[in-house]
């Protein structure tokens, strides 16, 4: 595949990329800044949450929803910019909230990893479904630190990456949302899956800090595609409609901290557009 196209530098840390209205949405953690970025490289700031992590998702009818770990719960920005509770998430873990992704139907899922990291004993993590009138309800437990999670195109499947599994896991969704039939979607040996999106093909692409690159692959652990990125690749989004692309977010990670912000953001070119949610 091609090189990279460097879309914006100066990150401090990129995580939960969307693409959303046409933009390419973000969260800078470590700057506690939720940002769209244009095609012409205009940047917007969205929100300001001072939470690490701080992932990102969308309602059905564009809201945004974004997950304060640090206060546990999950936040709603209204069209006038305000940020509301949508959620408290403390009764079910006071451990670090992570990812979230909603479906169609405004049902969010978010999980929780069930330890402090970094430095923290492992514990398996969790997810719980949050409704459109902020119920909350836990789903699935016992994933060895969950991180990124998808849902497919026809809303029947979620699939949550296990990082410290080594595997994405794939359950069923019901008609209210339960998650059934726990199985294993694709191993990933030597990766530590991360962040995750699906292709209109019904490929997974998913990111890995440590091996530095983001891999696309198939239901049973086919590899379709690998592209390298020169610093940790902490999640990626894809773009929708003709020429679609493929966006990364990383940072150095490891080793010494660099002097600068070393978080960017790119684009590959994609051999599929991307589908379901985010």
């Amino acid at each position: 595949m091609s090189e990279a196209e460097v879309l914006m530098e100066g990150i401090v840390f990129g995580e939960s990329p969307r693409w959303h209205d046409g933009r390419v949405w973000f969260s800078d953690w470590g700057a506690n800044q939720v940002i769209a970025l244009d095609a012409d490289g205009s940047q917007e700031v969205v929100a300001t949450v001072a939470s690490f992590p701080m992932c990102i998702d969308f309602l059905p009818d564009g809201r945004l929803l974004v997950v304060d770990s640090a206060q546990r719960r999950l936040l709603r920005r209204e069209p006038d910019g305000s940020l509301v509770e949508h959620a408290d998430l403390s009764a079910v873990s006071d451990k670090p909230w992570n990812d979230i992704v909603v479906d169609d139907r405004g049902n969010a899922y978010v999980n929780s990893i069930g330890f402090d990291f970094p430095g923290g004993e492992f514990v398996p993590g969790l997810v719980v479904l949050v409704t459109p009138e902020g119920d909350v309800e836990q789903v699935a437990d016992d994933l060895a630190f969950p991180n990124g999670m998808a849902i497919s195109p026809d809303g029947a499947t979620l699939v949550v990456a296990e990082s410290y599994a080594n595997r994405l896991t794939a359950y069923d969704i019901g008609g209210e949302g339960v998650l059934s039939n726990r199985h294993v979607w694709a191993e990933t040996p030597a990766d530590h899956p991360d962040g995750i999106c699906m292709d209109a093909e019904g490929a997974v692409w998913y990111a890995d800090v440590g091996n530095q690159r983001c891999v696309r692959i198939r239901e049973g652990g086919e590899v379709l595609a690998t592209v390298g990125f020169d610093r940790g690749a902490f999640a990626c989004a894809l773009g929708r409609g003709r020429d679609p692309r493929l966006f990364v977010v990383g940072q150095t990670w490891g080793g010494s901290e660099p002097s600068q912000p070393s978080g960017r953001l790119v684009a590959f070119p994609a051999p599929a557009p991307g589908a379901g949610r985010p």
